[in-house]
């Protein structure tokens, strides 16, 4: 009986595995699928060379300088913020926790169009429009106001988890109770900002990935891989904070040390994602779900899965974005929240309350 029990476990492992790696190819391939899709009057051959080839010219400057690196934005914020919800999930024992629930990307909205709008000039009048904003403003100031705001929610959320000693759903209903007071905050600033400036504020909180650069997507593909090993180096503790915090403890996991560095590193990549391409909801709730139930539990296998599984939907999104538009690229946020918000209420009427 248990030679059949360690066989099975060892096949049930293999296809998860399996599962796992045909998740990854697909993302690849959904990046190479990317880079040719959309509205373009150049023929495949064409962008081809000008990707691969020695070729000069527009075609050239469009992929390698424009399709390219927005691709790979969408690549690896699809996969932060996935593996942001994820720990968000573990970590407080929730699953409807993540950046869009517990009020991480209102905080980081809030910071970033505060530091916008100190740097066009505070709230008096800007000689200009949109476009000089944009061109202006220090994407490494308004990245780091958004991480200070969106760890401040997140501390908020800790403290008074502590204080009140709040379960679960109590978390997260606070998260929410934060991000209205965020965005009430963002709406203020809105109200007193100069026309230019309340334009820049509302252009760039669409969830856009067209802004991207190389120099964000290095920033941001270094943050990104430098969580996925930290968050896999201690997956196992993931795994027993899952039996509870007195379990935890008893295996040596300092349980309070462990929530405050993964929630404060994912709100550091959500800050980020939002920082530098706006409010791309729900990928933080839809791709670890879905992942938990083909993989279970296991963080060993829920975090590399997690990671292909949101490079895979936002990717994805990004592509039917450009393509529906026919000429126009839509909000990716748009398209996100629209497939994220059905699921959302999906997981609200479907699960039971439970830590994870």
């Amino acid at each position: 009986m248990r030679r059949g029990q360690t066989l099975s476990y060892r096949e049930s492992r293999k296809r998860k595995i399996l599962f796992i790696v045909l998740t990854g190819a697909l993302s690849l391939v959904l990046f190479f699928f990317s880079l040719f899709a959309g509205s373009s009057s150049y023929s495949f051959s064409e962008m081809w060379n000008g990707l691969f080839g020695n070729a000069s010219g527009p075609v050239a400057r469009i992929m390698r300088q424009i399709r390219l690196p927005r691709v790979v934005a969408a690549y690896f914020a699809g996969a932060g913020l996935a593996l942001s919800g994820l720990i968000m999930q573990t970590t407080l024992g929730n699953i409807m926790a993540s950046p869009s629930t517990l009020g991480v990307s209102n905080a980081a909205v809030f910071g970033a169009n505060l530091m916008m709008i100190l740097l066009a000039g505070g709230f008096t009048s800007f000689s200009g429009n949109v476009n000089s904003v944009f061109s202006t403003y220090n994407p490494y100031l308004i990245s780091m106001m958004a991480f200070v705001f969106s760890a401040l929610s997140t501390l908020a959320i800790l403290g008074l988890g502590r204080i009140r000693s709040f379960s679960p759903s109590s978390l997260v209903l606070s998260g929410i109770a934060l991000g209205v007071i965020w965005n009430a905050g963002t709406t203020l600033l809105e109200y007193f900002a100069t026309d230019i400036g309340l334009s820049a504020m509302v252009m760039w909180s669409f969830g856009d990935l067209s802004r991207a650069t190389w120099a964000s997507d290095y920033m941001l593909i270094g943050t990104v891989l430098a969580g996925f090993v930290l968050f896999f180096l201690l997956s196992w503790k993931y795994n027993a904070l899952l039996a509870g915090e007195t379990y935890a403890e008893s295996l040596g996991v300092k349980v309070k040390l462990l929530r405050f560095v993964s929630l404060l590193y994912a709100s550091l990549i959500t800050a980020l994602v939002v920082s530098f391409y706006g409010i791309i909801g729900f990928v933080g709730i839809i791709c670890p779900h879905v992942m938990k139930r083909f993989l279970g539990n296991d963080h060993r296998l829920l975090i590399p899965a997690s990671f292909f599984s949101g490079t895979v939907l936002l990717v994805l999104s990004d592509t039917l974005s450009r393509t529906i538009g026919r000429g126009a690229s839509l909000p990716v946020g748009a398209i996100t929240a629209m497939l994220g918000a059905p699921f959302f209420l999906y997981i609200l009427f479907t699960t039971k309350e439970s830590r994870v």
